[in-house]
């Protein structure tokens, strides 16, 4: 079990991006959220099996038809108190 933080630069915001994320990740039975972030990018947050992790990361940086993925920031953090699911936050940071 791994947990990764994420922060994904393109264009990523109004093109569907949060809830590919999330139906990707409850697919994938990983734990979390996705939400925006005030300066245009999108924070992740995902707790699971190592390989699902590693093929959710892969459909992240693919992202949905209308998304364009420039960057990606990958890095590990501590379980701390995640969700039982995979949540959409609507909290800007």
């Amino acid at each position: 079990m791994g947990c990764v933080r994420l922060i994904v630069t393109g264009k990523v915001q109004g093109v569907g991006f949060r809830a590919y994320v999330c139906a990707e990740a409850r697919h994938a039975g990983i734990r979390g959220y996705v939400r925006n972030r005030a300066n245009g990018c999108v924070e992740v947050l995902a707790c699971g099996p190592e390989p699902a992790l590693e093929v959710l990361i892969g459909r992240i940086a693919k992202g949905p038809a209308g998304a364009r993925v420039t960057g990606m920031e990958r890095e590990s953090v501590d379980e701390g108190r995640m969700p039982e699911g995979f949540l959409v936050r609507y909290d800007e940071t």
